[in-house]
């Protein structure tokens, strides 16, 4: 049956599913904060035109079909792929990982953002807490900031003492040379943004509702601390930045460009190729004239408001 043998139904029915992938595509992109007219001002003034909405999806859809086929080779050659995401707040990591993961199965694709350590973990060889996470065979890992936090915010906030820093700068280059020995592809990548987009972004974070949640009292002092992070920043570069796993950095004040970029350079990483696949086809229902279906009481319902 070819596309034009479908029947009008089915037609249908295929159109409806076709807005429904797209409007949860513009849902992640909507955003409608309560903010003054002269922060629309402001914004509109130090953004200019990005890509149009179609050019965008047009783009993004293509590049996370290619994920498909990335994911179904790692699934089927047994890789491990660990993708590291660091920069400063509001640089944009997550929402390039929504939409890395956004079609991806979560059982092969797996985000990791681990939250502070205990006091158990804080008496631990410092990459211990990070081992159970890294990917098996048949996996791919993407963390939301990683043992980076050493040397940024950890020595920003005073979190971790000169000598711990020190200590972490010697240690992390041969950890990740294991990594990649044992046969983890690893890939880490720093989302950069000026000092002026971020505090637009907190700005508009404060205004919106549906983002306050993402400010926390630690964000609001990497404003205070700019000038300490960027010096963090470039010495993490100077001492990390291997052969084995070097640093790529994602210019990121074009959220849309941003993500498009990395996803596309993140593709152009992985030698991945077509994989085997059995052809599906959908088995007979099987119908069985004795059954009948017992009505659920009607307190099970969820009421329906919409």
């Amino acid at each position: 049956m070819t596309r034009d043998d479908h029947p009008p139904a089915a037609k249908d029915w295929l159109a409806a599913e076709l807005e429904d992938e797209l409007d949860e595509d513009y849902e992640l992109e909507m955003s409608e904060p309560e903010l003054s007219l002269e922060l629309r001002a402001i914004f509109k003034r130090k953004h200019p035109p990005t890509l149009d909405r179609a050019t965008y999806f047009k783009a993004l859809l293509s590049l996370q079909a290619e994920l498909i086929k990335l994911q179904d080779w790692v699934e089927h050659t047994g890789e491990k792929v660990l993708v590291i995401f660091e920069g400063r707040d509001s640089a944009g990591k997550g929402g390039v990982i929504k939409r890395i993961t956004q079609r991806l199965n979560p059982r092969v694709c797996r985000v990791v953002a681990l939250v502070k350590p205990t006091e158990r973990e804080r008496s631990q060889w410092y990459f211990q807490r990070y081992v159970p996470h890294l990917p098996s065979g048949g996996e791919i890992v993407l963390f939301d900031r990683s043992w980076y936090n050493r040397s940024g915010v950890e020595r920003v906030m005073g979190f971790a003492s000169p000598d711990q820093v020190e200590q972490f700068f010697q240690d992390v280059p041969e950890f990740e040379r294991m990594l990649v020995r044992s046969g983890i592809r690893l890939i880490k990548y720093w989302f950069s943004i000026t000092d002026e987009e971020q505090q637009l972004r907190f700005l508009m974070r404060i205004h919106d509702p549906l983002k306050q949640w993402k400010l926390s009292p630690m964000d609001l002092q990497s404003r205070v601390r700019w000038e300490q992070y960027t010096k963090a920043k470039e010495e993490t570069f100077a001492r990390t930045n291997i052969p084995e796993a070097p640093w790529y950095i994602v210019e990121a004040n074009d959220k849309k460009r941003a993500r498009l970029n990395c996803i596309h350079h993140l593709i152009e990483q992985i030698p991945y190729a077509p994989v085997p696949h059995e052809e599906i086809t959908l088995p007979e229902r099987v119908f069985n004239p004795d059954y009948e279906r017992e009505p659920l009481p009607q307190e099970l319902h969820v009421p329906k408001l919409y």
